[in-house]
């Protein structure tokens, strides 16, 4: 099974911890986050993940190294001169993540204790083109499902954008920054350059593709985005 984690980010509002480090080495009780993201792919069954780089990748590079890649192959797609946001990342990761089989994608700043298993399995018996973790939260960034949890559309700061018709009764949800995907959508995948993944997924959901939620409100969830953020989820963890 693959996976990609997205490691790129700059982090700034993380500074000045990042002047140095990049966000992805960040320690969250003791350990990076980068690590807690990789041992959780691979408890579910994930033996081949793709980590992209941009800002300072020298440190994640000797990280890997050093920890022998965790035991599974670990292939790095280097964004050199510019990041390429979440969609220009996997379309330059692609060569890496084609096959059978559907494979996750994990943004290297989210720590939670979803059932990835639960994740994947849902998103095959859904025949989906890609299965999001979603749940309540407040955000002023939100995907709109209809009632049959397929992604009809997206709100910020309580505005909504249709893709498509509007859909009476839908349901806003913040997205977790975990998603299953089949390997189909990377040939879907038009845009270029930089260009968000949520953008396609979009696009592709009002063409009539199937872009599923999976309610992950059970499962703890912690975004370490920000130092307040970061302190809460040291505490938590701690805990």
């Amino acid at each position: 099974m693959k996976a990609m984690v997205l490691a790129a980010g700059i982090g700034t509002r993380l500074r000045p911890l990042t002047d140095k480090t990049p966000k992805a080495l960040i320690e969250v009780g003791g350990v990076p986050m980068l690590e807690r993201v990789l041992r959780r792919l691979i408890a579910a069954g994930v033996d081949e993940a793709v980590v992209n780089l941009h800002y300072l990748p020298s440190p994640i590079e000797a990280f890997l190294k050093a920890k022998k890649d965790f035991g599974i192959r670990i292939f790095l797609s280097r964004e050199e001169g510019r990041i390429l946001d979440t969609g220009g990342a996997l379309k330059k990761a692609a060569m890496f993540l084609r096959g059978k089989e559907p494979f996750f994608v994990h943004n290297v700043d989210v720590l939670s204790d979803l059932d990835l298993g639960a994740l994947h399995r849902a998103h095959r018996q859904s025949g989906a083109l890609a299965t999001l973790a979603v749940r309540e939260r407040e955000t002023s960034r939100k995907l709109l499902f209809s009632a049959d949890d397929r992604l009809v559309g997206r709100e910020e700061d309580r505005k909504p954008q249709w893709a498509g018709k509007p859909v009476s009764g839908a349901q806003a949800l913040g997205f977790d920054g975990v998603h299953v995907v089949s390997p189909a959508l990377l040939d879907k995948m038009t845009e270029t350059g930089v260009f968000s993944i949520n953008a396609v997924y979009l696009r592709l959901a009002a063409a009539g593709e199937r872009i599923q939620a999976f309610r992950a409100d059970k499962w703890r969830w912690l975004d370490v985005g920000s130092p307040e953020k970061l302190e809460r989820a040291r505490r938590e963890v701690s805990s």
